[in-house]
C-alpha cells in the first residue's frame, strides 16, 4: 500500500542498503556533532564496517534513488568535490529506523506527576490503533483501560512522535495529572516512590 503525505509525496519503501545509507550519514553527522573522543571512535569503527559491506554498482543505484525521492542532497565543497548530506526528510526518515530502539528515559528523581495517553481512533484505521497500543506497552506504559494508557515519566515528545508515526495524532490525547485512585497500585507497579 501506498501511502501518501498531506503534501502528496509519495513515500518510497527502502530496501536494505538504502536504509543503511541513510543510517551512514547520519553518522556523518553524529560526527561533526560529537565532541567526546571515545564516542567519535566509535561512530567511525561502525561507519567503516558498514561501508565495507556495501556493493559499489548497488551503492550507486541506491544513491540515485535516494537523492530522487529528495532524501538527500548534495553540497558542492570549496574545493570542488561534492558531498551527500541528508535532506530534512531524510532526517525524519533515520529517526524511523531507530524507532524500534526508542526507550523514554527514567529521571533520577519521580516528579510524582502521571502522564495519561488516551485516544479514540475509528475502526477504520484499527492497525494504527492496535499498533499504538503495541508500542505503548513496549515502552513501558500500563493500559488502565481498553485506550488509556498511564506512565510516570516525562514522555510528551515521544507520545507526539509514536502517534505521528502510525499516523492518529488527531486521536490522541496526552494528559498530565496529580492524582489517580489507583496510585498505590501503579506506584507499585512502576517501583516509584
Amino acid at each position: 500500500m501506498t501511502v501518501y503525505r498531506k503534501n502528496h509525496i509519495r513515500r518510497t519503501p527502502l530496501g536494505p542498503l538504502a536504509q543503511k545509507v541513510l543510517l551512514l550519514l547520519e553518522a556523518g553527522i553524529s560526527l561533526g556533532l560529537t565532541r567526546r573522543p571515545d564516542k567519535y571512535f566509535k561512530v567511525v569503527r561502525q561507519t567503516v564496517k558498514s561501508w565495507k559491506k556495501i556493493d559499489e554498482q548497488n551503492l550507486r543505484r541506491v544513491i540515485k534513488r535516494l537523492y530522487q525521492s529528495k532524501l538527500i542532497a548534495s553540497k558542492t565543497n570549496p574545493d570542488g568535490t561534492e558531498s551527500l548530506i541528508l535532506s530534512d526528510d531524510g532526517k525524519r526518515r533515520v529517526l524511523r529506523y531507530h524507532f524500534d530502539k526508542m526507550q523514554i528515559p527514567k529521571p533520577a528523581k519521580w516528579d510524582k506527576l502521571w502522564r495519561i495517553v488516551i485516544f479514540d481512533i475509528p475502526e477504520d484505521q484499527k492497525a494504527g490503533r492496535d499498533a499504538l497500543a503495541r508500542k505503548l506497552k513496549m515502552l513501558g506504559f500500563y493500559p488502565i483501560q481498553k485506550s488509556v494508557f498511564i506512565f510516570p515519566y516525562e514522555c510528551k515528545n515521544e507520545i507526539e512522535y509514536v502517534s505521528e508515526m502510525f499516523n492518529v495524532k488527531p486521536f490522541v490525547r496526552f494528559m498530565t495529572v496529580k492524582e489517580i485512585d489507583i496510585e498505590s497500585d501503579l506506584k507499585r507497579k512502576f517501583g516509584v516512590k
